[in-house]
């Protein structure tokens, strides 16, 4: 028997596995998709909210502002690329100030530090291609942006590297309670736990209802975005975010680490859990409203589109609790939930550790070392290294330049990649202006090489994705 399982494997699981890491017990992680970071937290904003928006006094609002003081230093322990670059919340001249000030209070309430209100000329100078109607924004100046998959990576190998164990493709289809704590029924058998942490993202609602008369539903919320060429890297140096008003918050304009510029999110209920497709209409929607708070922004540089799903509770509000003993939810962790992931897994492991009495790990090792990227290298390091392993000096890549080292180590990594799309995730090979179209084959080989598996068993994403379905000379 298991002491915990945390099932779901995105940011929230895997923030809980490393807190859960630093005392000593018998962890696993499960999840229903192929890897890591495969539903949510894969395709989000990849911004770190400041905390002025969420309502003053929730539990949103207190881990918002825990969670985004935490991650510049979690990202040196943890070495995943993360930014301080500032947020501005747009005002234009037809707009009511009122609610702008509000957001400053509300922000200043909920403990935002450095939270000011900028006027239109001071407001040019820090944005060139802000609207003609721009008047004022409020500018946070503790707002970032990272990498999603890098810290939900970063967190999910410190977690292994301290003794969580990891199983994929296994989805949980009942729980019931046994003495002295759950039987799970999975896809890939039963598994016995005495604690229980629903992090199933926007499945968390169907787990709880297993167990909880107090029924809860989670609604997924499609958010549609765009992805721009790194030529437009410097035209927004600020994430920007439109005034809220009654029809919603608009859409965002942001850099990201990498030097892409993100555009979007819509904001659309839909009724299936893994629809994660674009629509004309959502992408038409962000098209019209972008220029409410940039001017001529080039889309026309767009290199690709993609939509997420956020676990959207229809009471609009994080439940962290223990709803039945030892079965503790970590549900509707939508927007900023990327933000909040660092208190969250602080905040469920005490929970955890409480339930069990769990003693410290003196073994617990906080560091994890990322992927190295050659590119960061001087010449003459970069030559150093390719002497010592020359798989740095074949790109694999040409897009984004990246190296079949880089690859290798990938997927060896634990847990590592397993399909193009966690290579992808993991390296950016195949992220960039071509979209793999030139590097996937190689990626596939690779792949097959290193885990010793026929090339037709690679897959894009996992399950039944399979790139290769038969030899040409066999059909003939």
């Amino acid at each position: 028997m298991f002491d915990v399982i945390i099932i779901g494997a995105g940011v929230s699981g895997c923030a809980i596995a490393r807190e859960l890491s630093r005392r000593k017990g018998n962890f696993l992680v499960v999840d229903r998709a192929e890897d890591v970071c495969c539903g949510t937290s894969k395709a989000n904003s990849a911004i770190v909210h400041a905390g002025y928006d969420a309502p003053q006094g929730t539990l949103m609002a207190k881990l918002n502002v825990q969670g985004s003081r935490m991650m510049g230093e979690l990202s040196k322990e943890l070495d995943f690329h993360y930014q301080n670059i500032g947020s501005l919340v747009v005002m234009n001249k037809d707009q009511n100030r009122a609610e702008l000030l509000r957001l400053y209070e509300n922000g200043i309430a909920n403990g935002v530090e450095g939270l000011r209100i900028v006027e239109q000329e001071e407001l040019r100078r820090m944005e060139p291609n802000i609207s003609d109607d721009a008047v004022a924004a409020l500018y946070a100046p503790t707002a970032a942006i990272i990498c999603p998959f890098g810290l939900t990576y970063a967190l999910a190998e410190n977690a292994a590297k301290n003794g969580v164990s990891f199983r994929f493709d296994t989805e949980v289809t009942n729980i019931e309670a046994i003495q002295g704590g759950w039987k799970l029924t999975t896809s890939s058998g039963i598994l016995e736990t005495r604690v229980v942490v629903n992090a199933a993202g926007v499945y968390a609602d169907r787990l709880h209802n297993m167990v909880s008369d107090d029924t809860m539903t989670i609604v997924p919320r499609r958010g549609d975005y765009f992805l721009l060429d790194r030529s437009c890297e410097g035209y927004v140096r600020h994430t920007i975010f439109q005034l809220p008003t009654k029809f919603g918050k608009g859409v965002l304009v942001t850099p990201t680490v990498h030097g892409n510029t993100i555009v979007g999110p819509t904001a659309i209920d839909i009724e299936d859990k893994d629809s994660t497709a674009t629509t004309q209409e959502g992408l038409d929607q962000i098209r019209s409203k972008v220029c409410l708070s940039v001017k001529n922004l080039p889309l026309r540089q767009t290199i690709t589109s993609f939509a997420g799903l956020r676990a959207h509770d229809t009471r609009h509000r994080f439940t962290i609790e223990e709803v039945a003993p030892g079965f503790v939810d970590c549900a509707g962790i939508e927007s900023p939930g990327l933000s909040c992931s660092p208190a969250v897994g602080v905040m469920v492991a005490q929970m955890v550790t409480d339930i069990l009495n769990l003693p410290e790990n003196p073994d617990f090792d906080g560091k994890r070392k990322g992927i190295l990227d050659p590119k960061a290298l001087s010449f003459e390091e970069r030559a150093r290294l390719i002497k010592e392993n020359p798989a740095y000096g074949t790109v694999v890549c040409r897009c984004e330049t990246i190296t079949e080292g880089e690859i290798i180590d990938a997927i060896h990594r634990v847990p590592g990649a397993r399909s193009i799309d966690g290579v992808k995730r993991r390296t950016r090979a195949g992220m960039g202006r071509c979209q793999g179209g030139f590097c996937s084959p190689k990626v596939m080989e690779i792949i097959a090489r290193e885990l010793n598996i026929p090339l037709s068993e690679v897959t894009k994403s996992g399950g039944a994705s399979r790139l290769i379905v038969g030899k040409s000379k066999d059909r003939l």
